[in-house]
């Protein structure tokens, strides 16, 4: 159980992050100003709840880790 929600984070977070890494092309740069922009986009979080900048900073750090394997 706790690999499959660990595959399904993984692939949330691959999906999300091309759309954070357009609004930081935006200039927007702070985690609470993307977890801004994610929500006035209406992109859904994980959970259906607001977007906050812990989710973000963990989405970043992900992908940080995946490319640093």
């Amino acid at each position: 159980m706790r690999a499959a929600r660990k595959a399904q984070a993984a692939l949330f977070a691959a999906n999300v992050l091309p759309i954070i890494r357009d609004i930081q092309a935006a200039g927007y740069t702070s985690l609470n100003a993307i977890a801004g922009q994610l929500h006035a986009r209406k992109v859904a979080t994980a959970n259906g709840g607001r977007w906050r900048h812990i989710q973000v900073r963990q989405i970043l750090d992900h992908a940080s880790a995946g490319r640093q394997q």
